[in-house]
């Protein structure tokens, strides 16, 4: 059995992991050969960025003792995600699942921990929009696309972006007749009651001094990276 992995910590956005997750979910059960699990530190309830708290499935310790997952997703967040990217234990974490994963991937600003975890050294990735500048002070090669593969890794953009990268992944798994049954399973047919983002019109420079600021509140302990990271 082969297994998809997805990594819980305190604090994400909600549907970074939920949305791919269902994803996953409705693949395995057309296909019981895939596993799918939650892992964290602890079985304890995590907060989310929502009041909804969420509980893994398996410890990563527990994961361990199992074989190597195929696949290893990691949801992204706002603050506590910047925070974590201090957080050597956790990116120990990501790096240990990754080594022997065949696919890595993230949603969102996900990707600035598989940065930080030395995995997208080079590589093409993306993130939330307004996290791609930091993403390519980690060492990515920051991309302003929807999904982005590269190689064994694949990344999203900011949270609903998730589905999208999930289905990509079934596509690659199973096909393309597979990953249209699951978006059919789920009735994923975007529709949205204002249109389609007009990225032209945003004023990106105007939202950096809230990425900025965040920055500046999660890495307080952590000058040297902060510095790096707001420069």
């Amino acid at each position: 059995m082969k297994t998809l992995a997805f990594v819980l910590y305190p604090g994400i956005t909600a549907l970074d992991l939920v949305g791919p997750l269902q994803v996953a979910s409705v693949f395995a059960a057309f296909d019981p050969s895939w596993d799918v699990v939650v892992a964290a530190e602890t079985l304890q309830t995590a907060p989310t960025d929502t009041p909804l708290g969420l509980t893994a499935s398996h410890t990563f310790d527990q994961l361990a003792e199992r074989a190597a997952p195929y696949a290893v997703i990691v949801p992204g967040g706002t603050e506590p995600t910047f925070a974590a990217l201090a957080d050597d234990r956790l990116l120990g974490r990501i790096r240990a699942l990754a080594a022997g994963a065949q696919v890595v991937g993230s949603v969102c600003t996900g990707s600035l921990l598989l940065a930080a975890a030395g995995l997208l050294q080079g590589r093409r990735a993306t993130s939330h929009w307004a996290a791609l500048d930091v993403l390519g002070r980690l060492g990515a090669v920051p991309v302003a696309e929807r999904v982005v593969h590269d190689g064994p890794v694949v990344t999203a953009a900011g949270v609903s972006a998730g589905i999208d990268m999930a289905l990509a992944l079934v596509d690659r798994l199973a096909g393309e007749e597979m990953a249209r049954t699951v978006q059919l399973m789920i009735e994923y047919d975007p529709q949205p009651p204002h249109g389609p983002i007009d990225w032209a019109a945003i004023d990106r420079a105007a939202f950096a001094p809230l990425i900025t600021g965040m920055l500046v509140t999660a890495l307080a302990d952590h000058p040297r990276l902060r510095e790096r990271l707001t420069a």
